[in-house]
């Protein structure tokens, strides 16, 4: 079984709080297994009766009947009406219908559409069965019904959210074991999509490359009632390809326009943009003057909530180590709890003539959780020297009292340079460092 610690040290810390659980995230990243399997487990090993647990998976046959929001209120509430505390897991609740109140339609169950009056829906049962004071309640839900923005919405201060991604490099390597290294390289290439790392190296491909098709491009466009993928489809490329460089909604479409015969504005790709952070599968770092101490520009990096599905998006051909190196730091970074972004700061300077020039530097990440605070270069190799002074030219350039990291993708143990700043090799950063 893989573990999913963090997440359940969650669960369990919000155990009986009083509001509704609600547990979302990208699809297939493992919210169902984390409450039915490993939670269940939890609260069966901690003394609760397994009759004082109920699940209702509405994606199966014998949950069904339940999608009427009336009657999977009124099933749960008989279930536990007698005993103690129960702790209700309710599978996939977006599959609950919405409905037209009854008392407006003579007692008919008619279906909802969008915007309609006196609607009933997930949402009411959700908060309804909340406050019964012997039920302790837990949803899971994805698809186009519970993305992110919806969430917020919906269930702003009345639940408790508790959002989960694929497995952290720190995950998959406690399921794995063996070689750091070897373990990491899999990591960058096939990421942590639980089925994914259950699966055969020859059959992860396959899996990762036709989830895309069948569940995020078609999540996306029945949830935003987009009836042509075109556009979608090639900005998800041109994302993949740019990973981890600094954009903004007119590059992209730029460069969509460039390489299609169909033209997109701005802001049409500010739009498909946060429809993909909605959907978890991309993440979005801001540019912060490290000087001026302030978010700038409209300049973002686009980092993919997992490298195996970045890759399996570009058939695997493009696996830029660079990039795909910052994806990790970033994602791990993000999972441990920080605040990450894009650091950048300018300098006047005396170019070869002695002539004043004011010129920009970029540091790949400034990490902030509470008191501590870093900066973070990424680089492959620093093997040869001119690799090496240019990754750390903006940390002497910078030249404050700020901690300075520089993660290299090798086996090497942490030490100090001449100039005071951490060399440290990739997986001692991951596992060790940022903890």
């Amino acid at each position: 079984m893989i573990k999913r610690d963090k997440y359940l040290a969650q669960l369990i810390s919000n155990k009986e709080n009083g509001f509704p659980k609600v547990i979302t995230g990208i699809r297939r990243c493992g919210k169902s297994f984390l409450l039915k399997e490993i939670y269940r487990r939890y609260l069966i090993d901690s003394g609760t009766d397994p009759d004082n647990i109920l699940t209702v998976e509405l994606d199966m046959d014998t949950g069904v009947r339940y999608r009427n929001p009336l009657t999977l209120g009124k099933y749960v509430r008989d279930y536990c009406r007698g005993k103690g505390k129960c702790f209700v897991f309710i599978d996939e609740i977006q599959l609950v219908n919405s409905i037209i109140n009854p008392e407006y339609t003579n007692g008919r169950i008619v279906l909802a559409k969008p915007g309609d009056e006196n609607a009933i829906s997930f949402v009411e049962v959700v908060l309804g069965l909340s406050h019964e004071k012997n039920i302790d309640l837990y949803v899971t839900g994805s698809n186009s019904r519970m993305l992110s923005s919806d969430i917020v919405t919906e269930f702003r201060d009345k639940a408790t959210i508790i959002n989960i991604g694929p497995l952290s490099f720190e995950e998959y390597y406690l399921h794995v074991g063996g070689s750091k290294t070897e373990a990491f390289s899999d990591y960058l290439r096939y990421g942590g999509m639980p089925l994914a790392v259950l699966k055969e190296k020859n059959d992860r491909k396959k899996y990762l490359k036709n989830l895309f098709n069948t569940t995020y491009i078609a999540d996306i466009l029945e949830h935003n009632r987009i009836k042509k993928s075109e556009a979608l489809d090639e900005l998800y490329n041109i994302i993949s390809a740019c990973t981890g460089e600094l954009i903004n909604s007119q590059k992209l479409a730029d460069t969509y326009n460039s390489v299609s015969r169909l033209n997109i504005d701005k802001d049409t790709v500010t739009r498909y943009i946060g429809y993909f952070i909605d959907a978890f599968i991309i993440r979005e770092a801001r540019r912060y003057d490290v000087k001026g101490k302030r978010e700038i520009g409209a300049q973002r990096k686009y980092y993919f909530a997992d490298t195996g599905l970045r890759n399996a998006r570009l058939d695997f051909s493009f696996t830029d180590e660079g990039h795909l190196l910052e994806t990790a730091v970033f994602n791990e970074l993000v999972y441990n709890g920080y605040s990450v972004s894009v650091g950048t700061y300018d300098k006047v300077e005396k170019d070869s003539l002695g002539k004043s020039i004011k010129k920009n530097y970029e540091i790949d990440f400034l990490a902030r959780r509470g008191n501590r605070v870093f900066y973070i270069q990424t680089s492959s190799d620093i093997s040869k020297e001119d690799t090496r002074n240019r990754e750390l030219k903006p940390f002497i350039a910078l030249n404050d009292q700020i901690q300075k990291v520089l993660v290299v993708n090798k086996p090497i143990d942490e030490a100090l340079d001449e100039n005071g700043f951490i060399i440290i090799g990739i997986t001692d950063f991951l596992l060790r460092f940022i903890k």
